[in-house]
């Protein structure tokens, strides 16, 4: 995997490739392991990763979005909503969502992982609904 840590205002934003991110996404989905190498030695980190980090909002785990689990509360809302990540989505969805719509979705009950690249079609830091309308397609093609 490669990328690099580039200043954005106030923050820093780790910039990399679909290849790359999609290298991620397998390393999550083999719960740390890397052609038969454990990369993630810490089991009970990555456990914590992809369970709720806290009461607050279920649906968060470490770095990580939890499908299946409400309330909600997306970023920029302090209100949570009794929906899950993304409703369309298999219900074991682990998702990390980037800046400006960059998705990796990690699937266990499908052995999938999906990417998604680009600009976000609404201007939005997270399109949650484009989100659940991509999973809405991808379900139908899948299924």
């Amino acid at each position: 995997m490669d990328g690099t840590w580039l200043p954005l205002g106030y923050n820093n934003t780790y910039w990399s490739t679909p290849r790359s991110a999609a290298r991620f996404g397998l390393l999550i989905l083999n719960k740390g392991i890397w052609s038969l190498n454990e990369i993630m030695t810490d089991q009970n980190y990555f456990n914590d990763m992809v369970t709720s980090s806290q009461d607050l909002n279920p649906s968060y785990g470490y770095l990580f979005w939890l499908n299946g689990k409400q309330p909600t509360i997306f970023p920029g809302f302090a209100t949570p909503v009794s929906i899950s990540v993304a409703p369309n989505a298999p219900s074991d969805l682990i998702a990390a969502m980037g800046k400006n719509g960059q998705i990796i979705d990690i699937v266990p009950s499908k052995n999938m992982v999906v990417i998604r690249m680009g600009e976000t079609p609404d201007g939005s830091l997270l399109p949650v609904l484009f989100h659940d309308e991509m999973w809405k397609k991808l379900m139908t093609a899948i299924e």
